[in-house]
This record gives C-alpha cells, sequence and structure tokens, in this order.
C-alpha cells in the first residue's frame, strides 16, 4: 500500500525526523492563506498522487510570487497528472502541499528497503540525491553506500554515524543524520515498511538536514495490525478493478495487451504470461484467482476480464490441487453462463480429475477450447485473438 507525500512527512515528525514547513490545501482559495502562514517569498506547489517523477510531470512547481502559487494549484488541482511512472490515464490529483521554499546547499538520498539477497534491511545512502537512485545504481554504482542490519540485532548510532561520514557530514548535521536514520528504521520496523525512502535529504545554509520528500510503501500482508495505516488509504490513486478485484481476494494487474488470463498462483501465472508473449501474443492482465478458487470468484475474474477493452480472448490456466479439476471446470461453465462471456475462450486444466474436468467443458453448450498442455494452450489462444 502507497501513501502521499504529506502522509509520510507526517510519519517523519512523529519519529523525530525534520520535514519543511507546509500546508496541505484541497482549494485554490487557500493558497494565499498558505502562503502567508508559511511566511517568505518562495513556496512549491506539489501534486498529491501515488507516483514518483511529479517533476518531470509538472506536478511540483517552484514559485516566487503568491499570484504564481493561486496560478500553479488553479493548474493542479482537479487535473489528471502523468509522470513516468504512471501509466497513459495518470492520476487525479486532488491535494496539493504548499510548502516554503529552502536554501539548499547539498542533496543526498537516503532509503531502507527489505533485500531479499541477502535477506536484510538494507539502508542505501548516495551522495546523488535528486536522481532516480536506480539511474545512480547503473551509472554511478561506486556513489551507492550499502548496509545491511543484522536481522537478530538492530541500528545502532554507531552505524547511522558512520553513514553520515560516509556521505561527507560533519558536526551538528551528523547529530541529525543518526537521528533521521533511526526514525526511518523506527518505522520501518514498527509498521511493516517494504520501502521507505527520502530523497532528496537536503542540508540547508542553516544547517539544518531536512526531508524534502518522503514516500512509504507497505506490505498488505501487515495491514491487518496496523488499522492507523489502512485509515491513509486513498482509493483514488488505485485502479477501479484492481481495488474491486481485491474485494473478492483476486490479484489482478492491468496490463496493455489483448489476452486475457486467469490462473491460479502467482508463479504460475508469470510463467503463462511468458508463454503468451513467448509465441507472440500479450497479456492484457495478470490475474491470480487463489488456491482456493470457487464459482463466484472465478465469476468475477471473466468479469474483470471482460471490462477490459483491449481483451480479445481469454486464457484460462489452473492446476487442480487444493481444488479438483471438475469442480473447477463446473465452476467456470457457471461463471460464463452468468457473465454472459462472448469472447474466444481457451481453458487447461492439469492435476486432480484434470481428464474429467477438461471432458465436462467439450460436453458444454459454450465454444470453449480445451488444452492439457500449457504450450498448446498458449499457441491456440494467440491464434484465435489474431
Amino acid at each position: 500500500m502507497h501513501i502521499h507525500e504529506y502522509q509520510a512527512k507526517t510519519l517523519f515528525r512523529k519519529n523525530n525526523i525534520q520535514t519543511p514547513e507546509s500546508i496541505l490545501i484541497s482549494e485554490v482559495g487557500d493558497a494565499s492563506k498558505a502562503c502567508t502562514k508559511l511566511g517568505g517569498d518562495i513556496w512549491v506547489v506539489k501534486a498529491q498522487v501515488h507516483a514518483g517523477g511529479r517533476g518531470k510531470g509538472g506536478g511540483v512547481i517552484l514559485c516566487r510570487s503568491v499570484e504564481k502559487v493561486e496560478a500553479a494549484c488553479n493548474k493542479l488541482l482537479g487535473s489528471i497528472l502523468i509522470t513516468p511512472q504512471t501509466d497513459a490515464k495518470g492520476l487525479p490529483v486532488h491535494q496539493l502541499l504548499v510548502e516554503a521554499g529552502q536554501s539548499i546547499t547539498s542533496e543526498l538520498y537516503l532509503g531502507l528497503l527489505v533485500d531479499r539477497q541477502t535477506q536484510k534491511i538494507t539502508i542505501l545512502a548516495s551522495t546523488e540525491g535528486g536522481m532516480d537512485i536506480e539511474k545512480v545504481a547503473s551509472e554511478t554504482p561506486d556513489k551507492i553506500i550499502k548496509f545491511g542490519v543484522d536481522p537478530l540485532g538492530a541500528l545502532s548510532a554507531q552505524d547511522c554515524e558512520n553513514i553520515a561520514n560516509d556521505l561527507g557530514l560533519s558536526g551538528e548535521l551528523t547529530t541529525q543524520f543518526i537521528e533521521t536514520l533511526l526514525g526511518l528504521y523506527e518505522i520501518f520496523i514498527s509498521k511493516d515498511v517494504s520501502l521507505i525512502e527520502i530523497n532528496p535529504l537536503i542540508t540547508t545554509q542553516e544547517n539544518r538536514l531536512l526531508a524534502l520528500d518522503g514516500k512509504i510503501d507497505f506490505d498488505d500482508n501487515a495491514l491487518y495490525r496496523h488499522e492507523d495505516i489502512v485509515a491513509l488509504r486513498d482509493t483514488s490513486q488505485e485502479d477501479e478493478k484492481e481495488m474491486l478485484a481485491s474485494e473478492h481476494q483476486l490479484n489482478y494487474i492491468s496490463l496493455d495487451g489483448t489476452i486475457g488470463c486467469m490462473v491460479n498462483g502467482a508463479g504460475l501465472a508469470m510463467a503463462t504470461m511468458d508463454l503468451i508473449e513467448h509465441h507472440g501474443g500479450s497479456p492484457a492482465n495478470f490475474l491470480d484467482v487463489g488456491g482456493g478458487t470457487t464459482a463466484e470468484r472465478v465469476a468475477k475474474a471473466f468479469e474483470l476480464i471482460q471490462t477490459e477493452a483491449n481483451v480479445k480472448g481469454i486464457l484460462v490456466n489452473i492446476f487442480g490441487g487444493i481444488v479438483r479439476c471438475d469442480l473447477i471446470a463446473e465452476g467456470i461453465l457457471q461463471a460464463i453462463d452468468k457473465v454472459g462471456l462472448t469472447l474466444p475462450i481457451v481453458v487447461r486444466l492439469e492435476g486432480t480429475n484434470a481428464p474429467a474436468g477438461l471432458e465436462l467443458l467439450d460436453k458444454s453448450e459454450f465454444d470453449i477450447h480445451t488444452e492439457a498442455h500449457l504450450t498448446k494452450a498458449a499457441i491456440k489462444i494467440v491464434e484465435l485473438t489474431k
């Protein structure tokens, strides 16, 4: 689950991480009031959307007068923002963060993530703040500092001080950095975070260390433990189909292809999509219906797939383990009858009672192509959609 920058900064401040003064607004009429309250003569207007690259998409505007702040708010509020990290549809802008300008002397990057290779919470730090960390990693990897926290231990102040020294910080800035990094680590472990980053983390002429931006992603599987985090969810930033799918225990992600996929198991779903690509097709979605597939869930899956305008056919690939293939076949028939599916459909069943399931589908009144072999099924649906 993602949250907005202003929400991340609220968590930062609760954990002794300094941020610039800012005011959240949702109406243009509040812009001048915000400027007056913040003071100064330079402000930054930031669109609050669940995507990075806002500056490149025109969602971060530096303003040197109240009139320009009002113009920026008028331009952004109610608009759709497209950034390098959104799809072509973009994301709606309902709120803006008006932030006091800062006298920046340097920009750093600081983040924590779960490194699956080392199986540790890993700290990433760099003097190349303000840039895409992926670009820094590929072009100048020597400028990235990595530190893995011992899973059986904890992050110490000395660890933080060592990283600060590697970043070239000293004196009061080192003290602030230690407090900042310890605060990030506390949020990470206490709120079941999967990624947290500040980019950029700035130093100022006043010798302050401030989080100029903030991003936090939470582990969905642990949200049941954090009602306060769930309350921060902004469904206007989520794909409508993906949100509907989650309500029915379906894992669904829209893609740009023409072949709808319905599979049980994330790994099998990925393999199915790769096979479709290999044989000249393109998947229209990732859809994992889970191990305990029911007729109702299958019907909802078909309904979701059929709402995608670009879908020209559907490939169903089910491995019957926990649920028997003949029961899955019955569910597929009920779902097709309920949804009124008219698209070409290829069904591949494997596992418990697979022959019986395929026989049920072959004898049905619906035009269903069945295959026991996945490669043949993929080739068939590609042919039908072309």
